[in-house]
């Protein structure tokens, strides 16, 4: 089958390994273009251009992919079908209408939760106990195309979304080719696949930096979720106002702990040798491994010696 790939991210990646390892014709790899750096920053990375240039598969990075002079570059490639995840732009109707077969989109959730650009994410953050990914037939509408392939899978009480999403994008690449199988024989008419329950749906919208800080009025176990879900960004942070020299703490590792002594949401209850406890709106949280504004990250024991935290001393 002739083929349009278009994605960005990291999860995209085993997809377009595994058509290429299938035979499919990929015609073009269409990438998000590199932004210039600012200062001494290098070029964000850009994991399917690397990939796609490895395999010796030509790149094309528009604007926008909906522009006329796109759209009719598309229509020239003569596509069977375009196969999308990760990308950053939604496609026009007119985009979508180059290709016979439409478009497939693989997504890192089992939709319609958790639409939006960071199901991963917000389905770590949310305590869900299970996710898994879907490949839709695309629509103009934002994931909101019929349901092709869905596989399921556990999400582990310590996982991360920094560890969950790679996992699934390698659940997703054979899914891609069960539905590009799918399509293969598709008359262009009939109905193909099942349609989302609108009642169903849940959004994942992009996290910001305001995501990281740390709320302590939440319980133990909503905070060690949230955690969880901005791993590797922005990252859990919060706040020791110091006076007049308040102090940024970055939290790199936590976990609920069990005690009996109460404190106010964000109260140090616990700062003895290895143990620094702070208090929830319900429970506890132990900091396991903290980095304070401009030094390294150290463990708390560490970060207890050098620092006089007494218990009462309140985080924001």
């Amino acid at each position: 089958m002739r083929i349009i790939i278009m994605g960005t991210g990291p999860f995209a990646v085993p997809m377009l390994k595994a058509i290429l390892a299938a035979g499919h014709d990929v015609l073009v790899v269409v990438t998000r273009p590199t932004r210039p750096a600012r200062g001494r920053k290098q070029p964000p990375p850009n994991p399917m251009r690397d990939a796609a240039e490895f395999a010796g598969v030509e790149v094309w990075a528009p604007e926008s992919i909906n522009a006329p002079e796109s759209v009719e570059r598309l229509q020239a490639l003569e596509a069977d079908l375009m196969v999308v995840c990760d990308y950053g732009q939604i496609l026009s109707r007119e985009a979508l209408a180059t290709a016979p077969l439409g478009g497939i989109n693989l997504h890192g959730s089992l939709l319609p939760k958790y639409r939006g650009a960071a199901p991963v994410q917000w389905a770590v953050m949310n305590g869900e106990t299970t996710t898994g990914i879907t490949v839709i037939h695309m629509t103009p509408r934002l994931d909101g195309g019929p349901l092709l392939v869905q596989l399921e899978t556990p999400i582990e009480p310590h996982e991360t979304a920094a560890t969950l999403e790679p996992r699934l994008a390698q659940l997703g690449a054979p899914a891609v080719l069960q539905a590009i199988d799918m399509l293969v024989d598709w008359d262009g008419e009939s109905v193909l696949g099942d349609l989302q329950d609108p009642e169903q749906v849940t959004k994942a919208p992009r996290l910001t930096k305001k995501h990281g800080a740390i709320d302590w009025t939440r319980s133990a176990t909503e905070i060690v979720n949230i955690h969880r879900g901005v791993q590797p960004w922005p990252g859990s942070f919060t706040v020791w106002d110091r006076g007049q020299q308040p102090l940024r703490l970055i939290v790199s590792d936590m976990q609920v702990y069990q005690t009996d002594q109460l404190g106010e949401p964000g109260e140090v209850i616990v700062s003895e040798g290895e143990t620094l406890v702070v208090a929830c709106g319900q429970g506890s949280i132990q900091l396991l491994k903290v980095q304070p504004a401009g030094k390294r990250l150290m463990s708390a024991e560490e970060f207890l010696r050098g620092y006089q935290l007494a218990p009462g001393v309140r985080f924001q």
